[in-house]
């Protein structure tokens, strides 16, 4: 399950295109960042995807991505001609083929290496998922199968491409918009592959294009509806469509830590069996399998694009961080992998995420407001770099990465020595026991 959205220049403070997702993984399918710098390929190569070989392009752009660290493509990421990249899982009537083959994570980064505007990206993806189709297990421990839908961004614009099987549709952005784990277009569109309606009409699921809707028609009602798919589109859309016009960064990174418009500061992830905030917290139940387990949000000007990442679990509990993709990541450690790395950027967080869900309440409010001020730092700092070179922006962006590190570790041993004061559900903490001990974290 995940969120991502977008927000362009008519929405904005300052004019920029945004877009920001949290990817919603297994609790502990580490999450990882990297840069691929820019490259040229001999005549004839391949590359090799998650699971199949493609013929591989003359030349392939340096793209930043967040991604499963056992994935070949990424759930999110930018590249250096300013476009950006969020995928969904959507859950159709048409059946999943389980074959291995390309998986949306995949497409995404094929897009990214390959186009150099969002309407560039979604052609890519559209040539590739008609000739290949997509198929394959998408889950670490849990086979997951799933077709996909995307929000594509660039300076200038947005689309949405929402897919089924090889049929799909797309729609240009006009202001602001957010997809979560369900087909959102209706019966309008811009750009539809050719046989969307006939395929429809043809096993009954309407009678003509007059009645066809692509979200109605194609959407499998059982996975969608466990998702909370709707709810969480409906609220990210009122959380976009509440600004005025006055949309910026620290008001996106708020929505991607969004715990409903009625959490309190009260709120805790422990008691539900159902929760499923844009701000995703995993917890006992067959509904509750997911984590937000990295957070991006994308600043797009066609000057200069900033990627603001946590690189962490819980955007609630984690950081952001600025990254440019001509000045590179800083040293974040090994690849992290599903068990405990204390030298791996994504571990050493869950250390802290994963004392804090021992009392939620408590915990996160003991350093909340020191993460705020130094994140309300970074961001001033970081409007202060544009126009700088390629080092000192590196620089900061390591320093930023560097002061994260190690506030982490403070507020770690902070929290872990606060008392808990509100006790967990028991069925909550064995799930996260489990966890843990699946991890070997100690």
């Amino acid at each position: 399950m995940c969120d991502t959205l977008v927000a362009l220049g008519n929405s904005t403070a300052d004019g920029s295109v945004i877009l920001a997702k949290n990817s919603d993984r297994e609790p502990n399918e580490a999450h990882e960042l990297v840069v691929i710098p820019h490259a040229s390929h001999p005549a004839g190569s391949t590359v090799r995807c998650t699971y199949i070989e493609l013929p591989q392009v003359v030349e392939t752009f340096a793209v930043l991505l967040a991604k499963p660290f056992w994935i070949w493509g990424a759930e999110m990421g930018a590249n250096e001609k300013g476009v950006a990249i969020g995928n969904e899982s959507v859950f159709t009537k048409v059946p999943m083929d389980k074959k291995p083959g390309l998986i949306g994570m995949d497409f995404l980064r094929l897009a990214l290496e390959r186009a150099a505007t969002a309407r560039a990206a979604l052609d890519v993806i559209v040539s590739l998922l008609e000739t290949y189709g997509q198929s394959g297990n998408c889950g670490l421990q849990h086979p997951t199968y799933y077709h996909n839908s995307f929000l594509i961004a660039d300076p200038h614009e947005a689309w949405v491409l929402e897919t089924a099987g090889k049929h799909w549709a797309a729609v240009k952005v006009k202001d602001v918009y957010s997809i979560s784990n369900a087909i959102t277009i209706d019966n309008e569109w811009d750009l539809a592959s050719s046989g969307l309606v006939d395929y429809a009409v043809e096993r009954g699921w309407c009678k003509s294009r007059q009645d066809f809707s692509f979200a109605r028609c194609y959407t499998s009602w059982l996975y969608t509806h466990f998702s909370q798919a709707q709810p969480r589109q409906c609220r990210s859309t009122a959380l976009l469509h509440g600004q005025g016009g006055q949309i910026d960064i620290p008001k996106v990174m708020s929505y991607l830590r969004d715990h409903g418009e009625d959490a309190t500061p009260e709120w805790s992830p422990a008691p539900s069996l159902r929760d499923s905030d844009v701000c995703m917290h995993a917890g006992f139940g067959p509904v509750r399998i997911s984590q937000s387990v990295g957070s991006m949000v994308s600043h797009l000007t066609p000057g200069v694009q900033t990627h603001w990442l946590t690189g962490m679990s819980a955007p609630c509990t984690g950081t952001f961080k600025p990254v440019w993709i001509d000045s590179g990541l800083p040293e974040l450690g090994p690849s992290p992998k599903a068990v405990y790395d204390d030298d791996a950027l994504w571990w050493r967080h869950e250390s802290l995420h994963r004392a804090i869900l021992r009392d939620y309440t408590t915990r996160l409010a003991r350093y909340q407001p020191e993460r705020d001020a130094l994140e309300a730092e970074f961001i001033r700092r970081e409007a202060e770099m544009h126009g700088k070179s390629t080092a000192e922006r590196r620089a900061f962006s390591a320093d930023c990465f560097t002061r994260s590190a190690e506030a982490t570790a403070h507020w770690t041993a902070f929290v872990q020595n606060t008392p808990i004061q509100n006790r967990t559900p028991v069925l909550f903490s064995k799930t996260w026991a489990r966890l843990n001990k699946q991890a070997r974290v100690p």
